[in-house]
């Protein structure tokens, strides 16, 4: 049989076909290997194909013969159990898009047999899961940790959520330009800490709201303020997690801070229009004094509408608050 000119791709084909369509329960005949490679516009002897699995088990991969002229991949770089883990994940991160999602787990299933992919597949329900809309932001964590690595500066638009639920650049598209200088995961999104030389301060950012994130010929600054910069104390002052009984919340907030709500409930919490100044945001939350805390940490036109217990709840919280400080 003359040797096609794709010849010298044979043992990477069967490599690879092994690895496509073969595990324990749906071995490959040597046939199925010469009808594969056919398809590929390989040409091969079905004799041969024996000499060529042999070596591809000198070179390492563990193939299987349960029986003459059958053959399968017994074992690979990640198990099925360890992909649909890794499956999970995908699906729960908030920082990724459904696109993105969906483009990444297609390439977990490539790790695995056709058989055994579709068991990765699954419908996995993630409680409170609000999917990122910014497409760019596994590019932006990357050129984030190089600009480190390479201790430079880089520039960006920052964004926030407006009325119609969309992430528009703050400061009429004005470009941002930080030293960076550590990544934060927390609460299901990816935080930059950075040195604002401008302002001569220390400065965090959502980095799914960054947009044409450049990496500039710059060199950083502001080592001096962040050779004694405490990562887990700044992490803890910044990002708590609010603890106690699950409920529905009816709350009342000025239009510039619907980001806010945003940010804190994911972008598909439930929220109408009060008046042209205003509206209602409907979320769940839990209720605890850190929750009450935050409300009042946003100001005095933030007010709980409802329910009622909870109005009451809050309203004893603050008259406890002020009690102590008026030294009654």
């Amino acid at each position: 049989m003359p040797r096609s000119e794709n010849q010298k791709l044979k043992l990477t084909a069967i490599a690879k076909i092994l690895l496509r369509y073969s595990d324990e329960k749906h071995p490959l005949t040597i046939k199925d290997i010469c009808s594969k490679l056919e398809e590929e516009g390989i040409s091969a002897e079905r004799k041969s194909l024996y000499n060529d699995i042999r070596t591809l088990e000198d070179w390492g991969m563990d193939i299987v013969t349960p029986s003459k002229g059958k053959h399968y991949i017994a074992s690979r770089d990640y198990e099925l159990a360890e992909l649909k883990i890794l499956v999970d994940v995908v699906q729960a991160a908030n920082f990724l898009t459904e696109k993105k999602s969906e483009e990444l787990i297609k390439k977990l299933e490539s790790e695995t047999s056709i058989y055994e992919a579709k068991n990765l597949q699954r419908n996995v329900y993630i409680a409170n899961r609000s999917k990122a809309v910014n497409e760019s932001v596994l590019y932006n964590v990357d050129s984030i940790y190089n600009a480190i690595a390479e201790n430079k500066k880089i520039n960006f638009k920052y964004c926030e959520w407006n009325l119609k639920r969309e992430l528009v650049p703050k400061k009429n598209g004005e470009e941002y330009c930080v030293s960076p200088w550590h990544l934060i995961w927390d609460d299901e999104n990816y935080y930059l800490i950075g040195y604002d030389e401008a302002a001569d301060t220390t400065k965090y950012y959502r980095v799914d709201k960054m947009k044409d994130l450049a990496v500039t010929k710059s060199d950083r600054v502001g080592n001096d303020k962040m050779k004694d910069f405490d990562v887990a104390a700044f992490c803890k002052s910044i990002f708590g997690m609010f603890g106690g009984d699950d409920s529905k919340v009816y709350i009342k907030f000025p239009n510039k801070l619907v980001g806010v709500v945003i940010d804190r409930f994911g972008r598909d919490v439930t929220i109408k229009p009060i008046d042209d100044e205003c509206f209602e945001a409907r979320v769940d939350a839990k209720i605890s004094n850190q929750f009450f805390g935050w409300v009042v940490g946003l100001g005095n036109e933030v007010e709980i509408i409802g329910p009622e217990n909870i109005r009451k709840e809050f309203k004893k919280f603050i008259g406890e608050i002020s009690k102590k400080y008026s030294g009654k």
